[in-house]
């Protein structure tokens, strides 16, 4: 799902069957096999927000703020690996939860690191959960499901008019 032109903006909009509430998920993941398990785990989780893919943070934080001649990704949530090229998730976490019109998003950490000190930036930086991804594809699939499902249907998010400011 990259981009085949590496000059363009790596960020995708799915238009997956079923989905299509007002406001997106975003995913920063730049791992085809680990993004491709979230759109399983959406579906299984009944879930019907558009998915909009970030490959790394600086797109992430391009795609939020409507910037290079994508319209604004006004997120119900945010899924966002730490470890991605091109500015990484640290550095869009910092700059999202600085941002006034963007720390409202809830956002969510998914990394392959458990290192306290990723886990402790995270949360000092605005984090809402931050979640080891597990090795094993159907634990995976499994968090994911259950992750989607609490952040989308079980808490009660921002209002819209705090998420469009």
């Amino acid at each position: 799902m990259i981009a085949a032109d590496p000059l363009e903006l790596a960020f995708t909009l799915l238009q997956v069957k079923g989905f299509g509430k007002a406001h997106p998920v975003v995913v920063v993941e730049d791992s085809d096999e680990d993004f491709d398990t979230v759109l399983k785990a959406a579906a299984l989780a009944g879930v019907q927000h558009d998915i909009r893919r970030a490959l790394t943070g600086d797109d992430c934080l391009l795609l939020l703020r409507g910037l290079a001649g994508h319209p604004r990704a006004q997120a119900a949530l945010v899924l966002l690996d730490l470890n991605t090229p091109h500015g990484d998730g640290r550095e869009a976490l910092a700059q999202i939860h600085a941002d006034a019109q963007l720390s409202a998003i809830p956002l969510v950490v998914l990394s392959t690191s458990a290192n306290p000190r990723d886990v402790d930036f995270c949360y000092a930086h605005g984090a809402n959960a931050f979640h080891v991804k597990p090795v094993s594809h159907s634990e995976h699939l499994m968090v994911l499901q259950t992750l989607l499902t609490y952040w989308l249907g079980t808490v009660v998010l921002p209002t819209a008019r705090s998420l469009e400011r």
